[in-house]
């Protein structure tokens, strides 16, 4: 994982700075994994280390959260061939009217792929779509816990969550390189602890 942590700093994936999030909240610490499209060989290498992560879970089906998880997930059902369903994002108001596409059975287990989690709110979204056409889900693996207090939220409602790596263990490996300062380290996980929800 190293060497992918690396590369996802390399890349502009994880940046350090000012940056206002979703929520509102100024953090000096930005991931955005939708970067990872454009490099193949490093998407091709996080599925296959979230696939060391899988293989031993059971599971039918696999589901990537909308969107950057969607191009992990499919590059997982590629290389293993494991058959792939999607939730829509806003459900359309014409044709099958569908929430979640692809083919699959009521009571079939789906494996949920997340890019990161933070308070877990896309996770319990797409949870919402998946329960609600009858599948049952144990499991979500994600490249990124970034320690916004989602992981115990979601396994205090019964899943298990199983993440690559922590937002600290990339804090750790970026020092080690000397890619980033101990003030930077300092800086993001005083963050982390004074707005974990």
């Amino acid at each position: 994982m190293e060497t992918i942590i690396l590369e996802l700093y390399e890349i502009g994936a994880v940046k350090f700075g000012e940056f206002t999030l979703k929520s509102g909240i100024n953090s000096p610490i930005y991931v955005d994994l939708r970067l990872i499209i454009s490099y193949p060989d490093l998407l091709r290498r996080i599925a296959e280390q979230m696939w060391h992560k899988i293989k031993d879970l059971s599971f039918d089906r696999l589901c990537g959260v909308p969107y950057t998880a969607l191009p992990i997930a499919t590059a997982l059902s590629l290389t293993h061939d494991l058959p792939m369903i999607m939730p829509r994002k806003e459900v359309k108001t014409y044709g099958t009217k569908r929430a979640v596409e692809g083919v699959f059975r009521k009571k079939e287990r789906c494996l949920i792929i997340e890019d990161l989690i933070t308070s877990g709110a896309s996770i319990l979204e797409t949870l919402e779509k998946l329960t609600d056409v009858g599948l049952d889900v144990q499991d979500i693996v994600t490249l990124l816990d970034r320690e916004g207090g989602g992981k115990p939220k979601l396994e205090g409602l019964g899943y298990a969550v199983h993440p690559l790596i922590t937002l600290t263990e990339m804090l750790t490996t970026l020092l080690e390189a000397e890619k980033i300062t101990q003030e930077t380290v300092s800086s993001v996980l005083t963050f982390i602890e004074e707005n974990r929800c």
